[in-house]
């Protein structure tokens, strides 16, 4: 767990050639979030057992387990996640000039299994990992070199940060009752507004419309549960609003691009 967020960040842009290594065991119970902040290296962070939500000026951007987040330098982002332990294994890479449009998009993407590979070897390793050190420099540097050719397929798990206060309000509804069957029409009954101007306040405010937005955060959840190793897969349906286990087992896939169970087999570099 990091405990000065400020001497954590300075630490990690003191040598700007450096590629810095961290692998942290978050518990939501001790911390949970890593507030607004930016640095000089971009970021590579595989996330294991959990999920976590970045959150950058325009995007926030949902990250399960099992899959990585790139930042490029000089983002201004948090990272907050609500999963009980979540294991986060990052890399702060630094980029030159040149390497720029390689490195310069946000992005959520599965891990390959020669990036978990590659990863393994960086699990015990703490700090600045710097090009003379013959033995771990070259796996590290690897990671760098290949990071573009495995960041070709990303996830489409974002929404655009919320700016209208009901839209707010309302959205944060629809997140504490993930398992109730709530339409468009319950939604503008509860808060007195009209049916069509609530679907275009969706699609004005985020780009989305409603049910699209309430299954990306039903499938946030459902694979936090799936994480968790403690609910069968026709629980966790249930508990995020689903009465079909083939149509929860359906919709799963077209956001992840996994069955739920495939998703609950996979593969943790530590067990």
């Amino acid at each position: 767990m990091i405990n000065n967020q400020e001497q954590f960040l300075a630490e990690v842009d003191r040598d700007p050639v450096s590629i810095y290594c961290y692998h942290d065991l978050h518990n939501v119970e001790e911390q949970n979030s890593f507030y607004k902040h930016s640095h000089e290296k971009g970021q590579l962070m595989y996330i294991e057992g959990g999920t976590i939500q970045v959150e950058t000026d325009k995007k926030t951007y949902f990250v399960p387990g099992n899959h990585y987040v790139w930042i490029p330098a000089g983002v201004n982002h948090g990272i907050y996640s609500n999963s009980k332990t979540v294991l986060m294994r990052t890399l702060y890479i630094p980029i030159k000039d040149f390497e720029k449009e390689y490195y310069s998009t946000v992005g959520v993407y599965p891990a390959t299994d020669l990036l978990l590979q590659l990863l393994l070897h960086t699990k015990d390793w703490r700090g600045d990992i710097q090009e003379s050190n013959r033995k771990l420099y070259p796996i590290v540097q690897a990671i760098k070199v290949l990071l573009p050719d495995f960041s070709k397929a990303p996830i489409n798990f974002t929404i655009p940060k919320i700016k209208d206060e009901k839209l707010r309000e309302i959205t944060q509804y629809l997140g504490n009752n993930l398992d109730q069957n709530i339409m468009l029409s319950d939604l503008a009954n509860k808060f007195d507004i009209n049916e069509r101007s609530l679907h275009r306040l969706f699609k004005k405010d985020i780009g989305i419309s409603f049910i699209k937005f309430f299954t990306i955060i039903r499938m946030y959840k459902a694979i936090d549960y799936l994480a968790q190793k403690k609910h069968s897969i026709s629980e966790i349906a249930s508990k995020v609003g689903y009465s079909s286990i083939p149509t929860f087992s359906n919709t799963f896939y077209k956001v992840i691009g996994k069955r739920p169970s495939d998703y609950q087999r996979g593969a943790e570099i530590l067990k």
